[in-house]
């Protein structure tokens, strides 16, 4: 698939060049290519390709948005989707690592208002970049689950094959509105490694019966 990603920091850059290695083509979306961020990806991964955020959006299968969530409003309110897939990567962290909607709604669902075009669907953000680079867990006989939430379910399924390939299995959740408890979930994880000195190196696993 021909995927664009608009922010490659140290998740849309562990996402991307995981799906890179599996076949998929990335667009790097940025207006200014010289970027430091962008020109950072390339050298990392010269396979990446660069295009304009609006360009990108129209080449692409699957748009995925990994910026940092207060800049959502601002990126999104110029751009056209058309129905297009846009993967929310994001979360509000607010102060002391809160909910920075103060769990009244979810990022998700405000990424929806500002894209209103698009099908929004939450994934990644449950685990830190780490496990994005490498879903790999050789020593038990699951993969790691990614759980997802949206409401259109076309969009749940192409993202469930994108996951499939990052080497996750997919457990879909529900309607957007399920993102918000994804996204304390998220908050469990940062607090606990990022706050907390766990390791970055674990998941969630799905086990049914």
């Amino acid at each position: 698939m021909k995927l664009a990603f608009i922010g490659i920091g140290n998740v849309g850059f562990s996402i991307a060049n995981n799906l890179q290695k599996k076949g998929h083509e990335i667009i790097v979306a940025h207006d200014n290519p010289q970027s430091e961020s962008v020109q950072k990806a390339i050298a990392r991964n010269p396979n990446f390709s660069t295009q304009t955020v609006q360009s990108a959006v129209d080449a692409a299968e699957v748009v995925f948005l990994a910026t940092p969530f207060k800049a959502n409003q601002a990126i999104l309110s110029n751009l056209n989707f058309n129905g297009q897939i846009l993967v929310d990567c994001t979360n509000p962290v607010g102060p002391g690592i809160s909910h920075g909607l103060n769990s009244e709604l979810s990022g998700s669902e405000k990424v929806q208002v500002w894209a209103p075009d698009a099908n929004v669907v939450k994934a990644y953000t449950i685990y830190g970049f780490e496990n994005f680079a490498d879903a790999s867990f050789p020593k038990y006989n699951v993969r790691p689950v990614m759980l997802i939430a949206g409401d259109d379910a076309k969009a749940k399924t192409k993202v469930s094959a994108i996951n499939d390939d990052m080497g996750f299995d997919t457990l879909d959740t529900g309607g957007l509105s399920q993102a918000l408890h994804l996204e304390h979930m998220t908050l469990l994880w940062v607090k606990m490694v990022r706050a907390g000195g766990h390791h970055p190196n674990f998941v969630w696993a799905y086990l049914e019966k």
